[in-house]
């Protein structure tokens, strides 16, 4: 680190950095909080899309048993065509949005196939739709973590160590230039006294 001239140059220098920290902290923490809102709201609409999704598995567990049987094909029941993503700006966090899931329920001979199959397609399609609204959201939970804590690095930074580095600074400063302007009016006063006394002798 650089060391710190003790002059009034450098005093004014300090008073202002300090008043930019201080007006800028604010805005930092401002963000930080609307951050860790949104983080608050991403996690609650990932809790709720796997809490729809967990029926959905479940019911497929329980009333579906017949499907792993070797002589009813499965395959290829749904297929994803395709996943719309946009991106939101929030707070300066670029995240994922999800537009929407194009998925097609493929065709299918219903004589070659069991009654219950149409039902388990469905059930399908709506899984595979709720697997990848989680995974957006997801990744919008650990963007918006990320961002959060990059943010709180900052906030820290300004708070714990610019601003009261910059206040020590100012201070030492202060006493500094105050400790010499005493000296200087202590001397003169010494040198006035050597000269009154030069005079007198």
């Amino acid at each position: 680190m650089a060391r710190l001239a003790l002059n009034k140059a450098t005093l004014s220098r300090q008073v202002q950095q300090l008043k930019i920290f201080e007006r800028f902290l604010p805005s930092l923490d401002l963000k930080r909080k609307q951050l860790l809102a949104e983080r608050v709201k991403a996690a609650a609409a990932l809790r709720q899309t796997e809490q729809d999704l967990a029926p959905i598995d479940s019911l497929i567990a329980e009333h579906f048993t017949m499907a792993s049987r070797e002589d009813v094909d499965l395959a290829g029941l749904v297929r994803v065509n395709g996943v719309t993503l946009r991106q939101e700006n929030v707070v300066g966090v670029k995240l994922p949005v999800l537009e929407s899931v194009d998925i097609e329920m493929l065709e299918y001979g219903l004589l070659g196939r069991p009654h219950w199959v149409d039902r388990l397609a469905r059930l399908l399609r709506d899984t595979v739709e709720l697997e990848i609204r989680v995974q957006v959201e997801r990744r919008r939970l650990e963007l918006l973590g990320v961002g959060v804590r990059k943010i709180t690095q900052r906030v820290n930074l300004f708070e714990k160590v610019l601003i009261p580095r910059t206040r020590e600074n100012i201070r030492r400063i202060r006493i500094y230039l105050s400790d010499t302007e005493r000296a200087g009016v202590v001397q003169a006063k010494i040198s006035k006294k050597k000269r009154a006394a030069e005079e007198v002798g």
